[in-house]
């Protein structure tokens, strides 16, 4: 990707399950599905008591990333390691093979930091928002370590990337992101933008200096406000939601939200009869619409487990995690 960074400005790959807990949700911002009033515990693995909900959950998986139409080489990349809960996709900026490298290298640092027990969220060169849970607060810190990383190694280069992060761990939705890749939930026949791009652009729109319809046509859409490796210290925006059974996670890069509308995104999510098919669909239109930037999406499904394909996953061999590209 080549972008104009200007932080310095001011203002279907089938993955193993992990137990879903549902009690007393912490957040407001969406509601609950209305329980049957036939509820089988033993049968559909559910148990209620006391107010609480158990879940077996499982998430699908799948991914794609294309060089696109017009670019020789891909900047993007994206992995995850379900056995952790992480998903990453990075969106990487700097010419030559600079923006391979920071894409790869903030992919490769965001898996480490939750591969190891060890780590746990510190302040060091970020600042984190003190009211968050203590998921987002990881993943924040693991952006900013990333961020040491790509800035250790550009110096001063204007090598850099992009990322959008999701940390799923029991009911609990963690996301983070930093520059213009964007994560979408697709949730009972809607779709909603769960980030907001740091990008010049949007910013205008935000304060009301230009329409989106007129951010979607200017000539300024590569200049990003915030980006990972450009500064010592990054402030990724992280926020806390909840998962529920049938919602669709979304994780792009620019190259295929610039060409496809949200209303023509949940189309093909919806009648995609698997992730993979809608992952190569996306592409494909993003790639019929000029494909003039690397294109990337990987779509996170979140479904019911019943107890038969709980036992069977640990003997199936299913792909848990992926390294970067």
């Amino acid at each position: 990707m080549e972008k104009l960074d200007l932080s310095n400005l001011p203002a279907a790959w089938s993955i193993s399950a992990v137990d879903f807990l549902i009690a007393n949700p912490p957040l407001s911002r969406y509601n609950p599905p209305t329980l049957p009033q036939v509820y089988p515990p033993k049968q559909q693995r559910k148990v209620i008591e006391k107010g609480i909900i158990v879940m077996n959950l499982a998430i699908e998986v799948a991914g794609k990333t294309d060089v696109g139409c017009v670019r020789s080489n891909n900047e993007d990349n994206f992995g995850y390691d379900a056995r952790c809960g992480i998903f990453v996709v990075c969106d990487g900026m700097g010419g030559q093979a600079s923006g391979e490298v920071a894409s790869k290298m903030a992919v490769d640092a965001m898996l480490e930091y939750f591969r190891d027990p060890a780590n746990s969220p510190t302040l060091g060169n970020g600042r984190l928002i003190t009211e968050a849970s203590h998921d987002a607060k990881a993943l924040a810190d693991a952006i900013n370590r990333a961020n040491q990383a790509i800035f250790a190694a550009g110096q001063g280069s204007g090598m850099g990337s992009t990322v959008v992060a999701a940390l799923l761990r029991g009911h609990s939705l963690a996301i983070g992101h930093v520059g213009d890749s964007r994560i979408y939930l697709v949730r009972t026949g809607t779709i909603q933008q769960l980030t907001q791009d740091h990008s010049l652009v949007m910013e205008q729109v935000r304060m009301g200096y230009i329409t989106r319809e007129q951010a979607e046509r200017s000539e300024l859409q590569n200049v990003i406000l915030r980006a990972l490796g450009t500064e010592s210290a990054v402030q990724p925006d992280v926020e806390d939601l909840m998962v529920l059974p049938g919602d669709v996670l979304l994780m792009t890069s620019d190259g295929l939200t610039r060409h496809l509308k949200d209303e023509e995104i949940l189309e093909i999510v919806s009648e995609s009869q698997a992730l993979q098919q809608a992952c190569d669909v996306l592409v494909q239109a993003a790639k019929q619409r000029g494909g003039d930037d690397n294109i990337t999406c990987l779509l996170l499904r979140i479904v019911e487990r019943t107890w038969f394909r709980k036992l069977f996953s640990k003997f199936s061999g299913d792909q848990q995690w992926q390294n970067s590209i």
